[in-house]
């Protein structure tokens, strides 16, 4: 059988592609087996990327991802523009609640955590801005999908559905219906499905379109969570942060359903 070959663009992005949380740093020989392309063409790409600055050489070697990608990076209207407009609200609900606070955007089926606020004493989370985790297990993830069209949340719901603990809804079934409760009443309460200990509350953000762009969150220990507390302190987070993005509320949006 014949290989296929990689265009060079293809091969440009895997090597980009090596690097992630759990390697941030990588030699130039560490950068060719996950790339999976060989040293002399990984050598090229890399002396090129560095020299754009895409990527950044230390003194001994290691390669790390460069300022120039960063900037670019900010750019992007659903990364550091929608954080600097987001973070007055995402402290506000922080000082409210001294808890974990997150914003998070919907990339394919997985959300992307573009801001994270940690509480002092706050339960331990698995996230970090950058961090991904699929739709169906996070808080965020649900006010997103919720607002999804009905197509994509039956390919999603038809799906394979990570567990993570036991209490993950895993069933379609019950997904959907959580997805439901979720357009009726505007908030997301996602218990114990990544840790067995913590509680997430999520309430999705509006741009000026009225389309739901982004979901906010506060992640609590869940033994001592006070959702009644909670759901109207995220919510106003997320309508202040929808109205700063330009939306404009109709006269039905003040109960269930509204960003």
């Amino acid at each position: 059988m014949t290989a296929v070959t990689r265009s060079a663009p293809d091969r440009l992005l895997a090597v980009l592609a090596a690097f992630d949380h759990g390697h941030t740093a990588l030699s130039l020989s560490g950068i060719s087996r996950r790339a999976g392309l060989s040293l002399t063409t990984t050598h090229r790409l890399v002396g090129a990327l560095t020299s754009w600055g895409a990527l950044e050489r230390d003194a001994d070697g290691t390669y790390h991802v460069g300022l120039r990608l960063w900037e670019l990076a900010a750019l992007a209207p659903r990364g550091l523009a929608l954080r600097q407009v987001a973070l007055p609200y995402l402290e506000d609900l922080y000082e409210a609640t001294h808890e974990n606070v997150q914003l998070a955007v919907r990339d394919g089926a997985e959300v992307v955590y573009i801001e994270w606020l940690s509480g002092r004493s706050a339960v331990g989370v698995h996230i970090r801005v950058g961090a991904r985790w699929p739709l169906h297990a996070t808080g965020v993830g649900l006010a997103l999908l919720a607002h999804e069209t009905a197509g994509f949340q039956q390919d999603y719901c038809a799906g394979p559905l990570a567990s993570f603990t036991p209490y993950t809804v895993t069933d379609p079934a019950g997904l959907r219906r959580s997805l439901a409760e979720v357009r009726r009443t505007g908030a997301a309460v996602s218990r114990r499905q990544v840790t067995d200990d913590a509680l997430s509350v999520a309430a999705p953000v509006r741009g000026a379109s009225g389309q739901v762009v982004a979901a906010v969150s506060v992640v609590v220990p869940e033994a001592d969570a006070q959702v009644p507390v909670l759901v109207p302190a995220v919510r106003l987070a997320a309508r202040g942060i929808s109205r700063a993005l330009g939306w404009q509320p109709g006269p039905d949006d003040g109960t269930g359903g509204a960003a």
